[in-house]
């Protein structure tokens, strides 16, 4: 909170003068996302202004306007899988090819079937066994996309609320795909008993 005063204070806004705020819901960090999750939605609950949820892969595929090819960004879900979706550019559009899924580099290669542009921390992470995987379909997006950043995320999220597609703010959550670990060791626990 003390980076969002301060970038308030540099820009000479209140937070009244915001449209409303916008917010990476996942997947990623579960903590991390909780955290990002409670801020805006005490943001929004203090002005009344809407909130936009933007799925932080597609706001790694928006990095890659205009991209001729589909784009398929990826995060590391740990236990060899990724989590992994499919965007098309269509005009002005990006077009959902693939929803959001936690998946093998197999499995997903299953569903791939052209020529791909790979973004995403976990692109450049698995990049040996992408390409050898999916051979010449797979393409790689440069480094300095492969990171949502909170300027994308914004963009994304202001196209949003002005479309009408602001989150609920007492039902929006985090999305994880996967459960989290802790919930699974605790179901494990109680079964045991």
């Amino acid at each position: 909170m003390a980076t969002v005063d301060r970038v308030l204070m540099d820009t000479g806004l209140a937070i009244r003068d915001m449209d409303g705020y916008a917010v990476a819901i996942g997947p990623g960090s579960f903590t991390g996302l909780r955290i990002g999750l409670a801020a805006v939605k005490g943001l929004a609950l203090v002005s009344g202004k809407p909130i936009a949820a933007v799925p932080t892969l597609k706001a790694l595929a928006w990095n890659l306007p205009y991209a001729a090819y589909p784009v398929c960004p990826m995060l590391d879900a740990r236990k060899n899988e990724v989590y992994a979706a499919m965007y098309r550019f269509e005009e002005n559009l990006l077009i959902d090819v693939m929803n959001e899924a936690v998946i093998s580099l197999s499995r997903l290669s299953e569903r791939i079937s052209e020529k791909t542009i790979f973004t995403g921390e976990a692109s450049h992470l698995f990049r040996g066994e992408i390409e050898k995987i999916f051979g010449d379909r797979a393409l790689f997006a440069p480094r300095a996309t492969i990171l949502p950043s909170a300027a994308t995320i914004a963009e994304i999220g202001l196209d949003m609320i002005k479309s009408g597609k602001q989150a609920d703010l007492d039902s929006v959550t985090p999305m994880y795909i996967r459960r989290p670990e802790a919930e699974v060791m605790w179901e494990k626990l109680k079964n045991r008993t």
